[in-house]
């Protein structure tokens, strides 16, 4: 784990603030990206979300249907099992 030196404490509402470097170095956008939040031991690991693909698990080339991520790769063998269920 990178440790950064960087404290910071809960506001009265239990919210921490990101510092800027980190949320820069991790190409966030405020209002877009998402984080995971996660508990290990005594620890809460935050953790930058990448959408994936509901089929595979694929992060890149992902649309979104009907609030789905689904990658490119499961569209095409989606429309291959499409054409060979027509074909039967």
């Amino acid at each position: 784990m990178k440790e950064t030196g960087i404290i910071r404490g809960l506001d009265n509402m239990g919210r921490v603030v990101i510092p800027k470097e980190i949320r820069k170095f991790l190409d966030m956008t405020e209002g877009v990206d998402e984080f995971e939040i996660y508990m290990q031991d005594d620890s809460i690991i935050l953790k930058k979300h990448k959408p994936a693909c509901v089929f595979c698990g694929e992060s890149e080339n992902c649309i979104e249907f009907e609030n789905q991520k689904i990658c490119k790769n499961c569209v095409e063998k989606m429309q291959l099992l499409k054409e060979e269920t027509l074909n039967i």
